[in-house]
């Protein structure tokens, strides 16, 4: 199958970052593209947008597809796919519903190749970090076309299911929690006196250069870390102050607390 239908089951913000994403990409062509939103509205803008057939019924969707992406929230997942199971005859189904297990979405529509991926949110401007696990019948062209779709969004990597708790706290909740550090980087330097507005730009200039930094290079945070901490420095001294407020452990412990809770996610249904 060189190229196949998609439809994007639910198309909120995340559905349409995907979209945006395989469009700029060239990856899927607008003719090949389905989207469904309960609002006609949103129908109707989301079509004009991006040239696409938009409509309300999940269920004609599904049937038209060869490949479903459910972007519904996770309380809604069993709902939607047991209204649209009877289409899902050997589909390609990849839920980015957080929280709900390939299990669970194998019982719901049993003849679905099933695949789970856990994106965030900047993938809405192609800086997304996406992880994706496979179903019991998905095979390799299966979590190659998933891998191709997410590309354009960002960077994708294939994990174990059992490691999606922590990727949904660390890479999906991650964002918020580097929003607070940035923030807290921001005030200090208001603070000491820059304007709010040129403190928001150098944090975040200076955090997006740091991680852009360990991701291309490949070395390890401590060794970059190191690197620019001189004898009797400032970094040095603002590293001690860090380590006095515990800062590691508690984002440490952020990342625990969070994926505890994402795994009980999805399990209401």
């Amino acid at each position: 199958m060189t190229t196949p239908t998609l439809a994007i089951v639910g198309c909120g913000t995340m559905g349409e970052a995907i979209l945006g994403g395989l469009l700029a990409a060239a990856a899927i062509p607008a003719d090949k593209l389905i989207a469904t939103h309960h609002r006609e509205q949103r129908c109707a803008e989301l079509s004009e947008t991006y040239g696409i057939r938009v409509i309300r019924d999940n269920a004609e969707a599904a049937r038209a597809a060869d490949v479903v992406i459910l972007c519904v929230k996770p309380q809604m997942a069993g709902g939607v796919v047991r209204d649209v199971a009877g289409e899902l005859d050997d589909t390609l189904l990849v839920s980015i519903c957080a929280g709900v297990r390939c299990a669970q979405l194998e019982q719901w529509a049993p003849r679905a190749r099933v695949i789970r991926a856990m994106p965030n949110t900047p993938s809405v401007i192609r800086e997304g970090m996406t992880v994706l696990s496979g179903g019991r019948h998905v095979g390799e062209g299966d979590l190659d076309l998933a891998t191709t779709v997410f590309s354009t969004i960002g960077r994708v990597r294939v994990l174990e299911e059992k490691h999606m708790d922590t990727v949904t706290s660390l890479s999906g909740s991650g964002p918020a929690f580097a929003c607070v550090v940035l923030e807290a980087l921001a005030d200090g330097g208001v603070m000491m006196g820059l304007p709010r507005e040129v403190a928001v730009e150098l944090a975040a200039q200076t955090m997006q250069g740091a991680a852009r930094l360990v991701l291309e290079s490949g070395e390890h945070p401590a060794a970059l870390k190191d690197r620019v901490t001189t004898p009797a420095g400032c970094t040095i001294a603002g590293l001690l102050m860090m380590e006095d407020g515990r800062i590691r452990s508690t984002l440490a412990r952020t990342i625990q607390e969070a994926a505890r809770v994402a795994g009980g996610l999805g399990q209401g249904d």
